[in-house]
């Protein structure tokens, strides 16, 4: 069952429309039950990131959240969702994320137009089963005003400033920085990519 992770914030109707489109089957939870019977995990994302990760402390879903993704489970972060992976965030130095990649998500520093918000292009830095059969230089949409760092699992980049890291895969970990709820037939592949291939 494809589990989408509910902390109380989120573009869930979104992702569910998306999900609902392609024919898959899913469901929210909010607590650790709900993910250990996940077959592959959600986690949508808007907002701050310290709210959220307050969320998934308070609901005591930071565990069994590492303990599937550990486990091999599927796992895909959303623009938020995203950051979450990293060990801590500028926008709230004082909440460690879940740590499975190093680094520190950032702010787009002051000469630049904060959010990135809208439609961008996409550069493809490594083979990727999230983004198999997307055309090589796809534009899809982005709101947000943190990024993450390019690291060894960047699969995409996209340059606002500076190139930051787009979507990630490393194993069974995705991510993107981008909404592929709002991202059109690209989203949508993008989606169906992540529950056929995984």
């Amino acid at each position: 069952m494809i589990t989408i992770l509910d902390y109380g914030a989120g573009n869930l109707r979104s992702v569910q429309n998306t999900l609902e489109e392609i024919g898959a089957e899913f469901e929210l939870v909010r607590d650790a039950g709900g993910l250990h019977r996940a077959t592959r995990i959600i986690l949508p994302g808007v907002g701050h990131f310290g709210q959220m990760m307050r969320s998934l402390d308070r609901m005591q879903v930071r565990e069994a959240l590492l303990d599937r993704i550990r486990a091999g489970v599927p796992f895909l972060g959303i623009c938020l969702g995203l950051h979450a992976l990293f060990e801590r965030s500028e926008e709230a130095p004082e909440r460690s994320g879940l740590g499975l990649f190093p680094g520190t998500i950032r702010r787009f520093t002051t000469n630049a137009r904060v959010p990135h918000m809208g439609w961008d292009e996409l550069e493809m830095k490594l083979e990727s089963r999230l983004l198999y059969g997307i055309t090589s230089k796809p534009y899809v949409y982005f709101a947000h005003s943190y990024y993450a760092p390019v690291n060894d699992a960047t699969a995409a980049v996209c340059g606002y400033a500076v190139p930051f890291c787009a979507a990630l895969e490393a194993g069974n970990v995705f991510g993107v920085q981008f909404h592929p709820e709002k991202s059109g037939p690209i989203g949508l592949r993008i989606v169906k990519n992540f529950v056929e291939l995984c």
